[in-house]
């Protein structure tokens, strides 16, 4: 990303490297990097082709970006992420650097069609969920803001797990996704760093007298970089992510390999790349805590060799660095950072404890992304001391400085020391690492309104004594170039023609539609629009489950990661409700339905993999029911990725957001839908309660107890057998499901479920909310019997999404977190 990365004045414009048609590139690149011929035409090579073709072109408007931080010294931020989700890249690069007429006319012209091309990509495995997805949707608004700044992460080899269901049961295979190689990273073999391991931290006496420290005895492997580009939406601004593969410092011992140890001689290497191979291991036995510490370490200590090796060629001192460099932690899985600038501050640049944790604190911001205590990371003391010996040593001074700051303004209070220590003390002592991530850092951030008044109020509540201001809010949103422009092209055709194209980059301006929402012509054509969608995905869905799904029913869609607060399972509890009424009086459900789940239980969550199976064995039942034929269908989706979601999302008549109230931090997904004119029906957590307000409760189905309702019910007896004895409906749903009717062969294979439920108190509230979602649920199909007033209820959700853009959530990063102004403003 300098000079010595492939800069030059002479570089050709971008203007230039586009006057080659682009099949005679294509082409080229066919014969001449995948050495194949260019007759007959088929669908990967093309696809190859056309990828190196573009990337070309980004390649050039990159360097030109590169070049005018430079020329404008420029402060620049970094995002450190452990996942990003930024899925098939194709079709996005495409959409913003404006060139899609002209490859649908290179394709075209080979008797391909685009759309067949995009489905040779693989989606890349870099990240899980929502949070490597806002990762991604950060970095494109970044690059369309001009907001100079990167990402870093890890180039996994092999991503979280590719999803089957077989016999209804999730099976976890090895997610290979370059095992056909991958067009759009750039190897950076120039890039290569070495980072150490274990030993020990040894203590000395400099020149001036001052004690210092020397990591001694450890071991060591490289970090070599790989860049993914990322172009701003027609703006000819490109940055990217770079993204870190483990190397081994020792290639092959050949003394071993000569004596007739040939697995020795290699074991070395293969070990250390071991630690780039697969986004999140296994954390159940020491060797996953192991290398899941080694990981996080890994991408930190590689960026920060990068980072300050740029900060270096131009600033002699680090005094200037926090008005440089502003460093972004996505959670706490990159929290290891701030020891790790202390180390090289103190023990490499040999600058005083107190100066060197004042740059520190005033380079680091960290954003929060839950509010449930057990999953704020922790590590182990004993593992700390033996991966990372001295950044043991820094976090306990930084943790005895604070503390010690901290009982002179409140002091004699123990067990606030306690609570604020960035120890958890016990049998076994353990790092906080959330405790660590607020203490370095100048600003804390939680990622929707109730998310961060509940940081204030509750999780962070000592921290927001000690550090009035510091915890502050900023609503995650989403990019509209990939999740309205590009998933959706009848719909954002519609929106175009109707108020032009400014909504794209400015999506407040899709407030303009709402008078249209009062226009019958428009609502047919909006109508028409989202039909278009619909049956695109009953195409997608005949052709992954041979299933035919009819695109006039409600499509009733709770497509996210699984997990027992996101509730899937009382959205099973209303599949159950609807399926009895219709086999009591078939007249009694008179809007047809189909309800579609999709997402991955982590491969050690045993209660989510079988919350998948129920959703499996009552879709079977359902759906061979000749009563229910026309009526309802269920569907579970195999493996949930972008390019799935790309599909699924623009068809959605109802979304799903049905979380435990309290237990969401913010979420995406629900943006998502609503902007492509889904309905939401949801409880008031998250961002829930922000799109409620934007798009006016009118226009949203809002049921359940409240976070304060969900408190004030867990500490005051909340007993779930209550409501079971006292709502019939629900009492033969769960009998149902305790009773084997929807997997006869197989007994008491639901019985964990119905022990959650019922014997273990409903920690999630599934029981307590399941009247209301009923009832919620008729107001849906009530209001779906009128198309124009469904309709128009869509065109307002859409309009009102404009605060929901990720560029607007970027501008606040910029304007009150980084202190960083977009390129040329």
């Amino acid at each position: 990303m300098d000079k010595k990365e492939g800069f030059s004045s002479t570089t050709p414009s971008s203007r230039c490297l586009s006057e080659e048609p682009l099949i005679k590139t294509t082409q080229r690149h066919i014969v001449s990097k995948l050495g194949c011929d260019i007759h007959p035409p088929r669908k990967f090579q093309y696809f190859q082709g056309l990828a190196y073709s573009v990337r070309d072109r980004l390649i050039n408007l990159w360097l030109q970006t590169q070049r005018a931080y430079y020329d404008t010294n420029a402060k620049r931020v970094y995002y450190l992420s452990l996942e990003f989700l930024p899925g098939r890249f194709l079709m996005n690069y495409i959409t913003n650097i404006g060139i899609e007429d002209e490859c649908h006319e290179t394709v075209n012209s080979i008797g391909l069609s685009l759309e067949e091309l995009e489905e040779e990509e693989w989606d890349a495995g870099l990240g899980n969920g929502g949070l490597g997805r806002l990762a991604s949707c950060f970095m494109d608004s970044m690059a369309t803001l001009k907001i100079p700044g990167y990402g870093y992460g890890i180039r996994y080899d092999f991503g979280i797990f590719f999803q089957t269901i077989v016999n209804g049961y999730q099976k976890e295979q090895s997610d290979n996704w370059l095992r056909r190689g991958d067009p759009w990273g750039i190897i950076r073999r120039q890039n290569l760093y070495e980072i150490k391991f274990y030993g020990r931290s040894v203590p000395y006496t400099d020149v001036t007298g001052s004690v210092r420290y020397k990591w001694v005895d450890s071991d060591s492997i490289m970090a070599m970089a790989c860049d993914i580009l990322v172009p701003g939406y027609n703006n000819d601004h490109v940055t990217n992510m770079r993204l870190w593969s483990a190397q081994s410092s020792r290639e092959f011992n050949l003394e071993e390999f000569n004596v007739g140890d040939y697995i020795g001689a290699v074991e070395y290497k293969i070990f250390s790349e071991n630690l780039s191979k697969v986004l999140y291991p296994s954390d159940e036995a020491e060797q996953g805590k192991e290398l899941r510490l080694k990981q996080q370490y890994f991408f930190v200590a590689a960026t920060f060799q990068d980072i300050l090796r740029r900060h270096k060629k131009h600033h002699k001192k680090f005094d200037t660095l926090s008005d440089m460099v502003a460093i972004q932690l996505n959670d706490t899985h990159p929290a290891i950072a701030i020891p790790e600038l202390m180390r090289i501050l103190l023990d490499e640049e040999a600058l005083p404890w107190e100066k060197a944790w004042h740059i520190c604190n005033k380079t680091f911001a960290y954003t929060n992304h839950t509010v449930m205590p057990e999953a704020l990371e922790t590590w182990p003391v004993s593992l700390m001391k033996k991966v990372l010996p001295r950044h043991l040593e820094i976090i306990y001074e930084i943790n005895h400085r604070f503390l010690k700051a901290v009982g002179k303004k409140f002091p004699g209070d123990m067990d606030l020391i306690e609570r604020m220590s960035i120890f958890r003390e016990g049998d076994e002592q353990y790092v906080r690492m959330a405790n660590l991530a607020i203490v370095g850092s100048h600003t804390v951030n939680g990622v929707a309104a109730l998310h961060t008044q509940i940081l204030k109020n509750s999780l962070f509540r000592d921290f927001d004594r000690f550090f009035p201001g510091k915890i502050r809010n900023v609503t995650n949103g989403i990019t509209p170039r990939r999740w309205l422009l590009q998933v959706n092209p009848w719909l954002s055709e519609l929106i175009t023609n109707t108020i032009g194209e400014g909504w794209v980059d400015h999506l407040e301006k899709l407030s303009e539609l709402i008078p249209y929402a009062e226009d019958q012509d428009f609502r047919a054509l909006w109508f028409k629009a989202k039909r278009k969608s619909k049956k695109r995905l009953a195409k997608y869905v005949l052709r992954k489950l041979s299933m035919g799904i009819n695109p006039d029913t409600l499509f009733d869609i709770h497509v996210k990661r699984m997990h027992e607060y996101k509730r899937q399972l009382l959205n099973v509890l209303h599949v159950i409700t609807l399926y009895n009424r219709i086999k009591e009086n078939s007249e009694s459900v008179q809007v047809p339905r189909t309800i579609m789940f999709a997402g991955k239980a982590a491969p050690g969550y045993f209660q989510a993999k079988l919350i998948i199976k129920l959703i499996n064995s009552v879709a079977d039942t359902v759906n061979n029911d000749p009563d229910t034929q026309d009526m309802l269908k269920v569907l579970f989706l195999p493996n949930y990725c972008i390019s799935q979601a790309e599909k699924v999302i623009p068809a959605a008549d109802l979304s799903e957001q049905i979380s435990t109230a309290g237990m969401e931090a913010s979420g995406t997904g629900n943006m998502k839908f609503a902007l492509n004119g889904a309905l939401t029906i949801g409880t008031l957590d998250g961002a829930n309660v922000e799109i409620r307000e934007e798009v006016g409760e009118e226009n949203i189905f809002i049921f359940g107890l409240t976070a304060d309702e969900v408190v004030n019910m867990r500490t005051g007896g909340y007993n779930p057998k209550d409501y079971y004895h006292n709502d019939l409906e629900l009492k033969q749903a769960i009998d149902m499901i305790a009773e084997n009717y929807f997997i006869p062969s197989e007994p008491d294979l639901f019985g964990p479920i119905i022990k959650s439920l019922l014997r273990q108190g409903d920690y999630y509230m599934v029981l307590a909310d399941y009247r209301s979602y009923i009832e919620s649920q008729e107001k849906v199909s009530s209001l779906y019997l009128n198309r124009e007033e469904w309709t128009r209820k869509s065109i307002l959700n859409t309009a009102n999404m404009g605060y929901f853009s990720s560029d607007r959530a970027i501008m606040e990063y910029a304007e009150n977190i980084w202190n960083v102004k977009p390129l040329g403003a």
